[in-house]
């Protein structure tokens, strides 16, 4: 993994972890951090969702053919 598919994948856990704070506990972590200013969760949820779609496209397009247990990479 690149620094880059790093960042993407954390920013994607921060939001699967919001969701189920609003799930379990009806608490937006994003709404707290921003203090309820509008522009500035927008801009983190964009933020995730992109970061969710790359992380789509990594996943599909990593996947290969399984490799043999001897074959050398």
């Amino acid at each position: 993994m690149n620094i880059f598919q790093k960042v993407c994948l954390a920013f994607t856990i921060i939001g699967g972890i919001n969701w189920g704070l609003i799930g379990l506990f009806d608490f937006n972590l994003v709404t707290f951090i921003t203090q309820g200013e509008n522009m500035a969760s927008r801009v983190i949820y964009t933020l995730v969702g992109i970061c969710a779609i790359i992380n789509i496209l990594i996943f599909f397009f990593r996947l290969g053919p399984c490799r043999k247990e001897n074959e050398i990479i």
